[in-house]
């Protein structure tokens, strides 16, 4: 079937969406496929979405998922009846479809972590780089900011937080130094938090801030990234019909090493003693097949810097038979 025009779909590449095509084509939108029902859980700026509509037919459906409130007004702007935005975590896709009357999808693709316009607003509080208020949160209709949580937050767990979330070395040193300013004055801001960070780490990485992994950190923690992260991948598994695939982009190593086990965990099945009578058509049957690995090309990474540690893995749903869309 043919796929339709999507208007925007230029001005929404210039945001430069990581591994725009290699993770769309990855669901293979094509033939009847292209008339199938797909979810895009973190919209962002629309890159990956308005890709996805370009290739569907009129009969193919897209639903998307983004917590952050201008994601959501932007995905507003997109007025195609194929098309509806979801302001809510990724997590929440089974309840939300099932809303909707859809209990099976064709495709899923989930891009981890921030999005440039959001580390880009210094009104956000994701970067160091530039002053602004301490916030951090994806949706800032909901939860308490980056502020408010290390006003409060015990010594050790936020140690455990800046050790676990953002392999951060000196963790100890750090959660010290926050504590010990707070006592003296409210830790507001990003360049704040920086400094703090920067007096506190003694030792540096080549070509790295030293606040880098105590941002990301608390970003994670606030934001619950991990914990909707393990949600959403069981949602998604349970959502695709057979023959379906899974994109998902990841930016750090945490995110990485838990979709890499996810997927591992469907597609490894452990078999039992070969001594044991067991007829072949009764052993365990892997649930899912791994298609790919995929990192940013040299010139991806070259336009786009914020690429480099990005990396696509796609896998592909077994089975036969499928249910009600």
């Amino acid at each position: 079937m043919n796929s339709m025009p999507v208007p925007g779909l230029q001005h929404a590449l210039q945001h430069r969406t990581v591994l725009l095509d290699e993770a769309v084509d990855a669901l293979e939108l094509n033939g009847e496929r292209a008339s199938g029902t797909y979810i895009d859980g973190t919209f962002g700026r629309g890159g990956h979405s308005r890709l996805i509509l370009s290739k569907l037919s009129p009969q193919g459906r897209l639903i998307a998922f983004d917590k952050d409130p201008q994601a959501i007004a932007t995905a507003q702007q997109i007025s195609d009846p194929r098309f509806a935005i979801v302001h809510d975590s990724f997590a929440t896709m089974r309840e939300a479809l099932a809303a909707r009357g859809v209990t099976q999808v064709d495709g899923i693709l989930l891009d981890l972590g921030i999005s440039s316009p959001q580390v880009d607003d210094a009104s956000r509080g994701f970067s160091f780089r530039n002053d602004g208020p301490l916030d951090m949160r994806m949706d800032t209709t909901r939860g308490i900011s980056a502020a408010e949580w290390l006003a409060g937050v015990d010594e050790r767990q936020l140690e455990k937080v800046i050790r676990d979330y953002g392999e951060e070395r000196f963790a100890f040193q750090i959660a010290k130094a926050i504590v010990a300013r707070r006592a003296v004055e409210p830790i507001s801001s990003t360049r704040q938090l920086a400094a703090i960070v920067a007096n506190a780490v003694k030792t540096r990485e080549k070509g790295k801030d030293p606040a880098t992994r105590t941002f990301q950190a608390v970003r994670i923690f606030v934001n619950k990234e991990l914990e909707d992260l393990e949600a959403g991948l069981s949602a998604a598994y349970e959502l695709l019909a057979p023959g379906a695939r899974m994109s998902v982009i990841s930016f750090h190593s945490l995110e990485d090493r838990m979709v890499k086990q996810f997927l591992a965990s469907k597609a490894n099945v452990e078999q039992p003693d070969r001594r044991l009578p067991i007829r072949a058509v009764d052993l365990p049957q892997p649930l899912m097949k791994l298609v790919t690995k995929t990192k940013p090309s040299g010139p991806e990474v070259e336009a786009n810097p914020r690429a480099r540690s990005a990396v696509l893995r796609v896998a592909e749903r077994l089975g036969t038979g499928g249910g009600a869309r």
